[in-house]
């Protein structure tokens, strides 16, 4: 069986960058793509750079995967069910077929928690994940962030730069927020917090209308409801790498970078930022980055984890 030189596993902005700048390396990259990007769940893109009209999630992925392929990356939509990172071979398995390659890039992603109440029908017809990426279109809308954390908070705070109208629902009778968040939300004016409160359905045709909420005291109602943003946090597609490298608390792949007292000279000059636990692997994107979760930053990451691997493999160890 021929051992390939990379396999980068997982699509999306991240994987796809990586793709791009392995194959202009020519490195001949085979890309495992498991089809599980956000960025097809969104309707529209409007601050990823080059597109001053914007473009809707799908169009950019496929325009990403076809300047992959122009330069030569083969790409396979098959999901990796297992791999063996123990050797300086690296196996990977995708149902009956096994492929080999000295090294990986992995850019799975992550997805993000829902509610499980219908509302994923209308994701990017009303409903989002991210309000960076969407709030400009529900300027001056009824909107409803759901979540109790600091980053319900921080999206409940920004879709208020657009409308008046924001409403935040949390099931328990106080957040779990920091407490400069609170204080922060809680001086909005623009921001009602509905307390004890869960979201149980949701409605529309075409798009989002309205949403079914069950309050502890007052039961169930119906309110009209132009967008719904699901702040419950991400789950990292991480699942088929347990055993096999380091990942933190939360489940995100651990790389250098990501390392307390990683921020030095040396590793960034002559290391590898973006190697995981295992030498020759390396990750990129939302499987790593918890904060951002941007299709602008997950490229990035994409390209350094392309270039730290590129290195790796022909031991140069001049600089950038």
């Amino acid at each position: 069986m021929a051992i390939r030189d990379i396999i980068v596993i997982g699509g999306g902005p991240a994987g796809f960058t990586a793709a791009i700048y392995l194959a202009r390396a020519k490195l001949l990259p085979l890309m495992l793509n498991n089809r599980g990007c956000q960025l097809l769940l969104t309707n529209e893109v409007e601050n990823y750079p080059g597109f001053k009209e914007g473009v809707t999630g799908v169009e950019l992925v496929m325009a990403m995967e076809e300047q992959a392929k122009k330069f030569g990356a083969e790409i396979l939509d098959k999901e990796v069910i297992k791999v063996d990172f123990e050797g300086e071979v690296k196996r990977i398995f995708v149902g009956e077929e096994e492929y080999l390659a000295k090294t990986v890039v992995i850019a799975t992603g992550a997805r993000p928690k829902i509610l499980k109440v219908g509302e994923k029908e209308f994701i990017g017809r009303g409903v989002s994940t991210c309000a960076v990426c969407d709030a400009a279109f529900f300027r001056n809308k009824t909107v409803f962030v759901v979540g109790g954390g600091d980053s319900a908070v921080e999206e409940a705070l920004f879709l208020a730069k657009f409308t008046d109208k924001v409403n935040l629902i949390h099931r328990r009778g106080e957040l779990r927020a920091s407490r400069i968040m609170q204080e922060r939300l809680l001086a909005e004016k623009k921001i009602q917090v509905k307390w004890e409160t869960e979201v149980v359905g949701v409605a529309g045709k075409e798009k989002l209308e309205k949403i079914k909420l069950k309050n502890v005291e007052t039961g169930v109602e119906e309110v009209a409801a132009d967008g719904l943003f699901l702040a419950l946090g991400h789950e990292p597609t991480t699942g088929v790498f347990k055993g096999q490298l380091a990942l933190s608390e939360l489940g995100y792949l651990m790389v250098e970078m990501t390392k307390k007292g990683s921020n030095n000279h040396e590793l960034w000059l002559s290391g590898y930022p973006t190697q995981t636990s295992v030498a020759g692997v390396f990750g990129a994107g939302d499987v790593v980055d918890f904060r951002y979760r941007q299709a602008i930053t997950a490229a990035g990451m994409g390209a350094m984890a392309a270039l730290d691997a590129e290195k790796f493999l022909t031991g140069r160890s001049s600089s950038y």
